[in-house]
């Protein structure tokens, strides 16, 4: 079968784009030294389409929300409509590459076809282009989205031999009958899926129980609480300057040396993450002083990583989103990581962080204005992945520089 049902956390990413101000769209800048060789570029895009089948898919909505929607492979996939080839226009900057990313990133998806797109810009001054890849979230993760590009680089310029080209995807077509019939099936199999997951875990959860009530008892306290907090509604955002909710977006990059956050976290006994977050909060609570307002905390929406043994080197979505709210008023810096990593590892460490699936079944068939209260009040949204270490190439062009930006889904984001 050439089609299946998107997850519940993929759904829950793709359904709230009911609210524009939600849309989950993920846009990639890749500075390059050099044009690459179009034909080997062209040749590696498609290899990753073949490889990862859910880029030659495309949305297929269940009726009457009986099911989540389906991948559906396009019957009519066009390589040259997803991998386009412009020249930068004047002044050629790398300025000019992140305007054509921002419109990018405003821009929404055709949702009758594959929900990707890859541009390569040329002509920039001093010989180098960039590329623009943009993907909706309910395909990947950022992690996932690292999958793809072991298949698009290289480690040496002049390439490396992947092999024989993989067979292309067979297309489906689906009738309207075809397509409520699965998604009666799909239904009724959730149904049979959790009623055996409930008969499996029935008889140890009452021995549990038996032996030990007033534990059982507390357990189920503590994962109702965590389950609230991971899903409850926010009322209003922390923030008393960063209050609008707009469809504009500006996207910026800085760079700062990783060793100087390594040696920021490792000196204090903290992550690299929670330098990266005591960073950004710093920064934040210097904006509000220059705005003469106080701020104590300020919410962020930030995506752990869920993935198993099971699940590693997968593509794919494997995320859930975590609102945390994170101190800013601590002006010393060391003191302020410190605070951040106590408040990162609580949430963490919540019985409902491995539930994110479940959580997201149930949220995927509210009212996207609930969905909107979960996320719009949040301030602010941080994420970090993992760069090569080594120099990498794409069809012949050394890769210098690699900035992702993720979806605002809201609020503002920030990423390294």
């Amino acid at each position: 079968m050439a089609s299946n049902y998107m997850r519940a956390i993929d759904a829950f990413a793709w359904n709230m784009e009911r609210d524009p101000a939600l849309r989950s769209t993920v846009v990639a800048v890749i500075w390059l030294d050099r044009s690459p060789t179009w034909e080997v570029l062209a040749d590696r895009v498609d290899r990753a389409s073949r490889s990862m089948v859910s880029l030659r898919q495309h949305v297929v909505e269940s009726p009457l929300r009986l099911a989540t929607p389906r991948w559906v492979s396009d019957d009519h996939f066009d390589l040259n409509w997803h991998l386009r080839r412009v020249n930068a226009p004047e002044p050629r900057t790398r300025d000019t590459v992140l305007e054509l990313a921002r419109q990018a990133a405003m821009d929404t998806f055709d949702r009758e076809r594959p929900l990707w797109e890859f541009t390569l810009v040329e002509g920039l001054q001093g010989g180098e282009a960039a590329v623009i890849f943009k993907i909706h979230h309910s395909l990947s993760d950022g992690v996932g989205g690292m999958q793809m590009m072991d298949v698009l680089f290289d480690m040496h310029r002049d390439g490396d031999d992947l092999g024989p080209m993989p067979p292309a995807p067979t297309g489906e077509r689906l009738g309207a009958r075809a397509v409520m019939t699965g998604a009666l099936r799909s239904s009724l199999g959730r149904v049979v899926h959790r009623a055996r997951r409930g008969a499996e875990t029935a008889v140890p959860t009452l021995l549990h129980t038996a032996r030990h009530p007033i534990g059982t008892a507390r357990n189920v306290v503590a994962m109702t609480r965590s389950v609230y907090r991971f899903a409850a509604p926010m009322p209003d955002t922390m923030s008393p300057v960063m209050r609008e909710r707009a469809m504009v977006r500006r996207l910026a990059t800085m760079e700062i040396p990783l060793d100087a956050l390594n040696r920021a976290a490792k000196g204090i006994g903290v992550t690299v993450n929670d330098a990266f977050l005591g960073a950004i909060t710093g920064g934040l609570r210097r904006y509000h002083e220059r705005h003469h307002a106080t701020v104590e905390s300020l919410r962020v929406t930030m995506p752990i990583n869920i993935r198993t043994a099971a699940d590693a080197g997968t593509w794919g979505n494997r995320i859930t989103l975590a609102r945390i709210a994170l101190p800013v008023a601590e002006a010393d810096p060391a003191a302020r990581m410190h605070k951040v990593h106590r408040v990162v590892e609580t949430v963490r460490n919540e019985p409902a962080s491995h539930l994110a699936e479940v959580i997201a079944e149930g949220l995927i068939f509210l009212p996207v204005g609930y969905i909107g209260g979960m996320l719009k009040h949040v301030d602010f949204l941080a994420s970090d992945l993992p760069g090569s270490p080594v120099p990498i190439y794409l069809a012949g062009a050394e890769v210098t520089g690699f900035f992702g930006f993720g979806p605002t889904i809201g609020p503002r984001s920030t990423s390294h």
